[in-house]
């Protein structure tokens, strides 16, 4: 990818009409010359292979594997700005992990550039010449002697941002926004982006971000001034694709970002992205709420581990290098983490990464905010679950308990919070709340926008008929 426009030949820009007769030629100008110019899993268990925007694919079963990682579903997006690669549903995946991005291609020679600067020179002096001429002839015939000079104002006033521009937001938050470089100790890694959490040096971003450097890696934050800080992994939650890293020797000046509510967040609201798309640090988009709501899952690329969201849906331009970036609503406060998008088939820009087609998914920040203070806090991810294993084939019907639960053991866990509910195998979870459940990742996705210990309402149905029933979430702690 080369972020110059290279552009075609410009052709040489038109000579000046000819002079009136009565007034000198206008001279040539000297020295210008025109330019050239899958199966079934336990959504409280860690989650199931998909796309970040790196997806991958799984096999589907009827009996789903306990351990950790479970089978991969049959289709995954990939992670949104990570520079990992794309996958997922038909080729695309929802939400491809573009987090970090592996390479940044050398400059072009810019010769596209250059000519088109050549052209409108030798336009401006024609134009010059012409002027000159038009300008003598009026003179002339003004035997009045008033001037035909027209003055005007040297500067167009002084420019004002707002509070709510666009560039007033940027202002406030990029000094506050890093860019993250993650690698294994095996030299493996890639670019990201993170903001700061708290004053203590804390940074949020995406776990696909840092997974690179998570055992015996090597981690940095570089801020917009140019300050470069070692850091370190204090949690990461692969399940949530969250992960909390922290300055070594952190500033004394550190200016936390604003959290805002992503609850009350509305289709059709402003978003500001901030974020290092294809290593281009701090770089600015926007764009508007397109959903709320969309159930995404998204995985490392390697088809191994999946991460499930309930995610705001936006089309600002979101790369490989912007996943871990701040969501900015139009005041400047946080309201999600930029994590995955929907990709082409095929890779772009010559990198063999897609880039954004205007479908960007990330995690709210309620939900990001009460991972990361556990990461914080503990180290570990918690999750909340029902404690039944799901099918995570793509349908439209809802979550179907299976029949057999992973690696032999039981669909529906004794004295959990499933069977205490009077759920079975083979049901069929339609509704969490208010919740339409159309396959087990959009269920596995509600549950975990909750915490462990929170009431929900499910509606299933058995045997044709629908029924409700009332379930208190349980908890599990870590991702394996």
């Amino acid at each position: 990818m080369s972020t110059e426009n290279e552009g075609t030949a410009v052709p040489p820009a038109p000579s000046a009409p000819p002079p009136p007769a009565d007034a000198p030629a206008a001279s040539a100008p000297q020295g210008a010359h025109p330019g050239s110019a899958p199966a079934a899993a336990d959504p409280y268990g860690p989650p199931a292979a998909q796309a970040h925007p790196d997806a991958g694919a799984g096999e589907s079963s009827s009996a789903p594997d306990p351990s950790w990682p479970p089978p991969p579903p049959p289709s995954t997006p990939a992670y949104g700005g990570a520079g990992h690669g794309a996958a997922g549903h038909g080729g695309g995946g929802w939400g491809a992990s573009w987090g970090t991005t592996h390479q940044q291609p050398a400059p072009k020679n810019g010769r596209g550039r250059g000519g088109l600067v050549a052209a409108v020179l030798v336009a401006a002096l024609v134009a010059g010449g012409l002027g000159g001429g038009l300008g003598y002839t009026l003179a002339r015939e003004n035997d009045s002697g008033g001037s035909t000079t027209v003055s005007s104002s040297t500067s167009g006033g002084n420019v004002k941002r707002d509070p709510g521009t666009v560039a007033a937001v940027a202002a406030a938050a990029l000094p506050s926004t890093v860019t993250i470089e993650a690698a294994s100790s095996s030299g493996e890694g890639g670019t990201g982006t993170g903001f700061v959490f708290d004053k203590q040096g804390h940074i949020v971003t995406n776990n696909h971000v840092v997974a690179d450097a998570v055992d015996g890696g090597n981690l940095s934050a570089t801020f917009p001034n140019g300050k470069k800080y070692e850091a370190e992994v204090v949690g990461n939650a692969q399940g949530y694709d969250v992960a909390v890293i922290k300055l070594k020797n952190a500033p004394s000046d550190l200016k936390p970002l604003t959290l805002g509510n992503s609850d009350d967040v509305a289709v059709g609201d402003s978003t500001i992205a901030i974020g290092a798309p294809f290593g281009l640090s701090n770089t600015v988009t926007t764009g508007i709420i397109s959903a709320k709501n969309r159930p995404v899952a998204s995985s490392d690329g390697t088809g191994s581990k999946a991460s499930y969201m309930s995610a705001l849906q936006t089309d600002a331009s979101i790369n490989p290098g912007n996943s871990g970036g701040p969501l900015l609503d139009a005041q400047g406060n946080v309201i999600g983490i930029n994590s995955a998008i929907q990709s082409t088939s095929n890779g772009g820009f010559g990198t063999g990464q897609a880039g954004s087609i205007g479908l960007g998914f990330a995690i709210p920040i309620n939900q990001a905010k009460y991972v990361a203070q556990e990461l914080i806090r503990t180290g570990k991810p918690v999750y909340a679950k029902i404690g039944a294993s799901v099918s995570l084939e793509d349908t439209t019907n809802g979550a179907k308990i299976t029949e057999q639960g992973v690696g032999g053991t039981e669909p529906v866990d004794p004295g959990g919070p499933a069977d205490k509910a009077g759920l079975k195998p083979g049901d069929v979870i339609t509704r969490l709340d208010d919740r339409v459940i159309d396959s087990g990742p959009t269920l596995i996705g509600e549950i975990w926008t909750h915490k462990p210990g929170d009431e929900v309402t499910i509606t299933y149905e058995r045997g044709g008929k629908e029924h409700t029933t009332e379930l208190t979430l349980g908890s599990r702690v870590g991702d394996s």
